[in-house]
This record gives C-alpha cells, structure tokens and sequence, in this order.
C-alpha cells in the first residue's frame, strides 16, 4: 500500500454528512456550463488518466512475460526487449504524469479564476445593506475554500473517479484471466481493507470537524484583536493576559486534535500497509502452491502480486466515491448562491446616462417612502454570523421615510437638522441610490435616478461620511482613487483646497505616506481632509455630507470647515449639520423628526417659529455660541 493509495482515500477525513445534502435542481447541468469552454482540455486530460491507467497495468504483465518468457527459457534478446519496454513504459508514465499535472493545473486554476472574478464581480454589485449584514469571512471563505472545492469537481474528483475505475476493470479482467482462484481470494481480503477505513474514517470526520470550528474561533480572535480597533480595545481595558490566556486555551485545543488525528491517520495508514503486505504473503503462499503443482508459471504470481497492490486502493477509494462527488458538488451549490442572490440595487435595462454639466442640478424628493429591506431580500442566512428566526416585517423593519418631499435648489446648500435616528441619513443615502424608495421618487434635475445608471449618477453625486474609510494603502492611492489619471498637480492641488498639503508636504514620504489599516495613522480631522480632497478630485456636481464634521476637535473643524467652503462652493449640497457654522451658512434648513420633514426655512426663520428646530438649537447649537443652559433641564438630542 503505497502512500498514492493513502492519499485515494482523502475522503475518510471528510463530513460524510454532505451526501445528506440536497442540490438544487439544475445544478448538475450548470457546472457543465462552466466545463464548457475547458471540454477540449477535459477530454485530452481524461485520454491521458486513461492511458496513465492502462501503463499501470501494463508493467506488471510485462514483468509476467519477462520471467516466463525469457528469464526461465534463457533468452536474453527476449529480456533485453521486455526490460527496453518497460524503461519506455517508466519514461512514457512520466511524462503522462506530467501531461496530467499540466492540464489538471491549467483546468482547475482556469475554473477558480472564472468563479472568483464572477463572484467578486457579482458581490460589487450588491446594495450596501447586504454588506451591513454578511459576515467578511463567510464571503471571503465562498471565494476561497469553496471555490477551490468547486473546481475539484471537475480535477481530482473527475480524474480519480475515471481512474479508478479503468484501473479496476484492467486489474481485474488481467487478474482473472491470470487466475481465477488467486483474484477470488484477493476479492474475499477486501473487506479486511474497507472496515477498518471506515471505522476509523468516521473519528476521523469528528475530528476534522471539530479541528475547523476551533480553527474558525482561532481566526475570527485574530482577525478581531489584530485590527487597530479591536487591539485598541484590548489595550484600553487591560486585558492583554486575559486575550492571550483564551487564545492559549484556543490554540492548545488544536493542538491536540492534530496530534489525536495524525495518530488516527498514522494508525490507518499503518493498518492498510500491513494488511496489504498479510495479503501479498496470502497471494504469494497460494500463489506459489499453484506454482509448483504447475498450475501457472512463476512469472505469473510475480504479475499477480503486483496487481494486488493496484487492487485495493481503487476499491477502497471508490466505496467512498459519494462523498468527494458531494463535497465538489456542494461546494458548486454554495457558490451559485451567492450568483443567485440578485442586487436590489440594478441599472434598469434602458438607462440612460445621467449628464454631467458645467450647472449644479437640483435635487427633489417627490413623496418619498422607505424601509430598510428584510434579511430575505439582499442576504443569506449562510453569510451571516447569527441568524435570528426574525419575522418578516415587524416594528423594527417598519417605514422610517414617510411622505418626504423637498427640493434642494442648483448649487445651494441644504441643511438636514433632526434627532438621532429621525431619517437623515437615510435621505443621503437615497440621493447616492444606496437604496431605492418604496414609494416616491428621487429626482436629480427632474429625471429618476432609477431611470439612470449607476456609473453616470455616481459621476455626478459625491458623499463624504462622518468615518471616512482609507484604504491601507498611500495617501496618493487614497485620493487617486477617485481619479485614477489624476496628475501629481491635481493632486497637490486638491489637497491645498482641502487644507491638507501643508501636513502632506512636510511627511518624509509626502503622498506615498501609507495611511496605515483604514486609516488609523491619521487623525480624524486629517481623514476627513484627505476625504475631502478626494471628494474635490472628483469634482461632483451634487456633494452629500453624513455629519462631516462629528466628533472633531476646535482646530480639526476649523480646518474642516475651510476645506468644506471649497467642496461646497457652487455646488449643490446636502448636509447632515452637527455645526453651528454649517446651518448659519445653509440656504435652506429641513428639520426631519421621525421620518418627516416637519419645518424648513432659513435659520433665522425656524428660530423665529418656536418648533422643533429652536428647541434642538438651544440644546445643541447655542452651547456653541456660549449661550448653553436656556433650557438646561430639556434632555438633549444627537442632531
């Protein structure tokens, strides 16, 4: 039992629950699609397993023929033939081998290359709200492990199952037609090789899945405490023994399923290599009685003692066939859900490009409803962390926009005031179609930005968030992204109207600073500089600001606010304000309360009406003119 025979049966290593699995109908039939444009290949490989198989079987006859016929009977050109046969033999396996290697390489690799591109294709295309749900490493792990598991269907799964079985048909029919009574005996050992397999194979599959639930504990605690946020966390509160105490626990308990594994494997492997040497002295004691009663030559027991070995790993590994079909085919079923889930968000099939003029555009809300979509519309319960049996619609998932009109004039500036949770940012991300309405419409200069694409609306909308993201990446890269063509003059430019080139300019690296993990070498003032930079190099027509300038001290927000008279400037903008300055300079105010535009106006106008927008004023604006306290025993509401 060689260790190739070893290696045939992987599939005792493997949850034998997946052929309790059901397919979705269809799925058969649409990975043969994805074999299309390899069937050329396919078939070439499948030739050579055939002809790998058949040299395989061949070696051993003629080691028959080279002893019978030509070592016995002293003939040496009939030695010297044989023995020139078989080094060809041995040379034309090699390069079969290799052949094999070749086109298993250039199938698989060019499958996993087509299923990844399609399905990070497909995942950019979905609505923000599927990513506020979907767990990063479920969707990492489809573009990996899966995949790789997909593509095994149509590599090894596909060639060990047509190899296995020609060398099965050959060995047997030249067994039998060797004799009958040693291929019988041979036939009755087989159970001596599969029980102990599967006895062993089934604490094998327990501990394999064990082994991958604490290899996914241990990741998901690296990947938490490793980021600069979770290691911040770990830091503040003191509890670095704590973490590496859980994670030695963590990181012991694998230990010692790989050493209780690699002693079940070793322990297995060392059974069938005994028990095919017990069957080869059973072959050769038979064997060699029939020799001397003449019943066939001496050659013919060596051939039949070869053939032995190539018997019981094909047998072996085919009793397991169902299982490595059944993992590469779900792995393929796994795979095509995600492809299947449709974005919410799509490009109607007549947009039309929505234009990009020199003029600032308008922007409406035409009797607006929205709720945030259910798990069942842009989601897979396999992508998310936890799932929560969560009916369909319930108070959680009710409207949180109801009947929002307003009209944003060309190139002024429209401030969104309202408590925490009352819809403002909900409104900015309608304007950017992160989401679509369910009811109403979201008009840029008159047209519905669902009757435009993507492309062409994001051309003319630019939003900047309260956390801008940064890529780990240069502070070039960052702002470049943008503008991919942009030239080192537009960039320092950008950044000087930004407000940000005089920290660039004195940084050893300038603008091949790297910002570090989503931006954590920087402060929040100089993110939200760069961002706008960015946002300027994009030049937008329509900027939409989500609370820009939160959570900023005096000096960042002064800056800030610098750089925002620039973005601004001739644009039309809306803003979620958290500034004084921001609503003073604003030429139009809505105040949204509870998914309502409830007030609009200018500032002294809404101060003058006594609603809701003076109260949220005196809470939170006026403390910043140093007039706080008018209303010190009002509770006091995020705006």
């Amino acid at each position: 039992m060689t260790y190739a025979n070893w290696h045939s049966m992987r599939s005792f290593s493997r949850d034998r629950s997946v052929t309790r699995q059901r397919l979705k109908p269809g799925t058969v039939k649409r990975i043969f699609s994805y074999a299309q444009p390899y069937r050329r290949d396919l078939i070439v490989f499948l030739l050579i397993v055939s002809l790998d198989a058949v040299v395989t079987i061949a070696v051993p006859l003629m080691l028959r023929g080279l002893i019978d016929d030509g070592i016995l009977p002293r003939k040496t050109g009939v030695v010297l033939a044989i023995g020139a046969a078989v080094a060809g033999l041995a040379l034309l396996d090699a390069l079969l081998t290799i052949g094999q290697r070749w086109f298993s390489a250039r199938i698989g690799e060019g499958l996993i290359y087509d299923l990844r591109t399609e399905v990070f294709a497909h995942v950019q295309r979905q609505p923000i709200a599927f990513f506020t749900r979907t767990q990063t490493g479920s969707l990492v792990s489809r573009l990996n492990s899966d995949v790789i598991g997909a593509q095994q269907a149509l590599t090894s799964t596909l060639s060990s199952v047509v190899a296995n079985v020609l060398s099965l048909a050959l060995v047997l029919g030249a067994m039998i037609l060797l004799s009958w009574q040693v291929t019988l005996v041979a036939l009755v050992l087989i159970p001596a090789f599969i029980l102990p397999a599967r006895f062993v194979g089934r604490r094998l599959q327990r501990l394999t899945r064990e082994s991958m639930q604490l290899d996914a504990a241990m990741g998901s605690t690296m990947t938490e405490r490793f980021n600069v946020a979770g290691a911040m966390l770990v830091k503040l509160f003191g509890r670095p023994g704590e973490e590496i105490g859980t994670f030695r626990d963590r990181a012991g308990r694998v230990r010692d399923i790989g050493v209780t594994t690699a002693m079940y494997g070793s322990t297995l492997v060392i059974s069938l290599m005994l028990l095919a040497s017990l069957a080869t002295a059973v072959i050769y004691g038979l064997g060699g009685v029939l020799v001397i009663d003449n019943f066939f030559k001496i050659g013919t027991l060596v051939a039949l003692a070869a053939l032995i070995g190539r018997l019981y790993g094909p047998i072996t590994s085919l009793s397991n066939v169902q299982v490595d079909v059944m993992t590469a085919l779900v792995s393929f079923d796994r795979v095509f859900e995600v492809l299947d889930l449709k974005p919410l968000i799509a490009d109607a099939p007549d947009a039309v490009s929505l234009g990009s003029g020199p003029a600032a555009p308008t922007v409406d809300f035409d009797d607006v409803w929205f709720r945030y979509p259910v798990a069942s519309e842009i989601s897979l319960a396999s992508l998310e962390s936890i799932a929560l049996p969560v009916p369909e619609r319930t108070d959680a998932n009710a409207d949180v926009l109801r009947a929002v009109s307003f009209h944003a004039p060309a190139g002024r500036l429209t401030a969104l005031v309202g408590p925490s949770g009352a819809g403002k940012t909900t409104i900015t991300a309608l304007v950017a179609r992160l989401y679509d309405p369910r009811r109403g419409r979201v008009l840029i200069d008159g047209t519905d930005i669902r009757e435009v694409t993507q492309d062409s609306l994001h051309d003319v909308v630019g939003v900047v968030t309260q956390d801008a993201h940064m890529f780990h990446d240069t502070i070039r890269a960052n702002l470049a992204y943008a503008k991919p063509g942009a030239t080192e003059e537009e960039l320092i430019e950008a950044c000087g109207a930004a407000q940000i080139w005089s920290l660039i300019s004195v940084l050893p690296d300038g603008l091949d600073t790297v910002v570090g993990d989503r931006g954590y070498r920087l402060s929040g003032g100089e993110k939200q500089r760069i961002a706008l930079a960015r946002l300027l190099l994009k030049a937008p027509s329509v900027v939409v600001l989500d609370e820009a300038t939160a959570h900023l001290d005096s000096e960042s927000e002064a800056a800030v606010q610098g750089a925002l008279r620039s973005a601004l400037a001739g644009r039309t903008s809306l803003v979620i304000a958290h500034r004084l300055s921001t609503i003073i300079a604003a030429d139009q105010i809505l105040v949204i309360d509870d998914g309502r535009v409830v007030e609009r106006g200018t500032h002294p106008e809404l101060l003058a009406a006594c609603g809701l927008y003076r109260d949220l004023y005196l809470t939170q604006f006026a403390s910043q003119e140093g007039r706080a306290g008018e209303l010190s025993d009002t509770p006091a509401t995020a705006v």
